[in-house]
């Protein structure tokens, strides 16, 4: 018998229907389950085919727990060796190769020392910055924000030089990035499940979190939702994610991709809608089929992305 297993926090809707849902297909030979851990030894493999990871973010344990798994055949949504090394800024550079739109950014060092440094480990680090120049290329208002996490904690609107500079001496430790404002004229967010399936789903990001997916707007273009498809498919088989959201603003027609870095994103019932959360319930329930279907034990299951997959081979990305 080929088990799924979920590994997940506090959430509960999304976690219990995904089990239920893949019990409910009846794939012969494939079964789902909370995930249950009693002891973790090096190099024993676990007893999962696929893990579909909800937690490891913010839970250090688990991730090791997941490396483990994965080094020993277990599919693991998502990889946890590229999620651990991922970030924003990362991110946001991989987008202007791909010929994606994204928001004009800098990468700013943090305000305070990393520990055990000191003024002479930044030798190489011109002070003070070329603050004319940043601000010269953002703009302002602009968005001040860590280059890696989400759950949109330490993001500041900052709208003149004199609010950067106190936002920036709350930051401490954290390395920074600096982000033009997209003043939108509509907004979408995107599930992106196995590299194939994508909801596009209208957002509003300034609404109330309970209210941000009751949007009434009228019908998108077309050409305007199978741009948005395309530029969501192609960051995510970039980056090797198999489940994700993308955040798109548009502004003059034109999809710039806000947020693409969400490896564990919101699927609770409450927050995203009934019907969002049947199509993401679903979706999910069929790729972890899929994978388990595709489970050999003993086999590599890890995925690593286009990106660095031509990478490795010394090729561009088509």
């Amino acid at each position: 018998m080929k088990k799924i297993g979920i590994l997940h926090g506090t959430e509960r809707t999304f976690p219990l229907a995904l089990v239920d849902r893949v019990n409910a297909m009846k794939e012969p030979g494939v079964v789902a389950e909370r995930v249950h851990i009693d002891k973790v030894i090096q190099g024993d493999p676990s007893e999962y085919a696929v893990i579909i990871d909800r937690i490891s973010q913010d839970v250090p344990f688990y991730r090791a727990y997941l490396k483990n798994a994965a080094l020993n055949g277990t599919a693991v949504i998502n990889n946890p060796f590229w999620w651990s090394a991922d970030e924003k800024f990362f991110n946001n550079c991989l987008a202007t190769k791909l010929g994606v739109a994204v928001p004009k950014t800098v990468l700013l060092p943090s305000k305070e020392h990393p520990s055990d440094c000191s003024a002479e480990s930044f030798s190489n680090l011109a002070y003070p910055l070329d603050w004319e120049g940043i601000f010269g290329y953002i703009g302002w208002p602009a968005y001040f924000k860590p280059h890696a996490g989400g759950g949109w904690k330490n993001v500041y609107k900052v709208r003149n030089r004199e609010e950067f500079f106190r936002a920036y001496a709350e930051t401490g430790q954290l390395v920074m990035l600096l982000q033009e404002e997209v003043r939108f004229d509509d907004y979408y967010r995107c599930y992106c499940i196995g590299q194939e399936d994508v909801l596009v789903m209208p957002y509003e990001p300034r609404n109330p979190h309970h209210l941000r997916y009751a949007v009434a707007r009228p019908p998108a273009p077309e050409a305007l939702l199978e741009r948005i498809r395309r530029d969501v498919l192609t960051l995510n088989r970039s980056l090797g994610y198999d489940f994700n959201t993308v955040e798109f603003a548009v502004r003059g027609g034109v999809p710039i991709a806000i947020d693409f870095c969400n490896p564990a994103p919101d699927a609770e019932r409450a927050s995203v809608g009934d019907r969002n959360f049947e199509w993401v319930v679903d979706a999910a329930a069929r790729l972890a089929i899929r994978k388990a279907r595709e489970h050999a034990p003993g086999a590599s299951a890890l995925s690593w992305g286009g990106f660095v997959m031509a990478s490795a081979a010394g090729k561009a990305i088509a």
